[in-house]
């Protein structure tokens, strides 16, 4: 017998956040219609509602994705500053993640102007086996977090340079800790580099990251390497400072 109480209205906006949530990429109406089972006129209506109720943000082309908890979205506002000037003084792309429940996701990008460029999207989910912002996060975890968020999003081999064994990704969260920053060597993407640091809180785990990538072809080498890890870690040190 059906629950006289039950609302379905909820039930499906339900659904569209936590599909949303979950997507590694922000949805457009179509897709979100077809998951909830309604057509897009009423898909519209149910995600207007949450989008005027702050639940929903849209990107520059209409997609949707959900904003980060209030912990994020202080990170974000006081990030935004010092991730534009990374990004200008190498007018190369800066991006931004944080750690959610159980998995690493981009809160802010800025974007190189240059016609070939590496690009990033808010709300994408990073792998924390290959990107330099998602190796950075992970491997500032108490073991068990650091164990839950590979788990979650698995050891996926993007490139012949993704590190997929458990052991030697290990080693590599082992080495980060030590160095205090992350590289992605053609790990995530052919033909680019990302080097990543993490923000940490006062006890030492990492409530997210910056990053600075280009492609290989703009790589210069040993010099240009230490520059950009030198301002990815002050970019970090200054949103810990304006953070915590």
């Amino acid at each position: 017998m059906p629950d006289q109480y039950f609302s379905r209205a909820v039930e499906k906006a339900m659904l569209a956040l936590e599909s949303i949530r979950r997507s590694p990429q922000p949805l457009s109406l179509m897709e979100i219609s077809s998951v909830l089972g309604l057509t897009k006129a009423s898909a519209f209506r149910l995600l207007y509602t949450l989008e005027a109720l702050h639940y929903l943000c849209k990107t520059n082309d209409g997609r949707y994705f959900a904003p980060p908890p209030t912990a994020h979205r202080d990170l974000l506002r006081v990030g935004v500053e010092p991730l534009e000037r990374l990004g200008l003084e190498f007018c190369e792309t800066a991006s931004m993640a944080a750690l959610f429940e159980n998995h690493v996701e981009v809160l802010a990008v800025f974007e190189s102007k240059q016609f070939l460029r590496m690009t990033n999207t808010p709300g994408r989910i990073l792998p924390p086996n290959a990107s330099s912002l998602g190796k950075a996060v992970t491997a500032f975890q108490p073991a068990e977090i650091s164990e839950k968020l590979v788990r979650s999003y698995g050891t996926h081999r993007f490139t012949p340079n993704t590190i997929t064994d458990e052991i030697e990704l290990r080693k590599e969260f082992a080495r980060i800790r030590e160095q205090g920053f992350a590289e992605d060597q053609e790990e995530s993407v052919n033909g680019a580099r990302c080097f990543g640091a993490p923000i940490l809180e006062p006890n030492g785990t990492a409530i997210g990251a910056v990053s600075l990538s280009l492609p290989l072809i703009r790589f210069r080498g040993k010099d240009q390497r230490e520059m950009i890890l030198k301002s990815v870690r002050k970019t970090a040190r200054a949103i810990e400072t304006r953070f915590n």
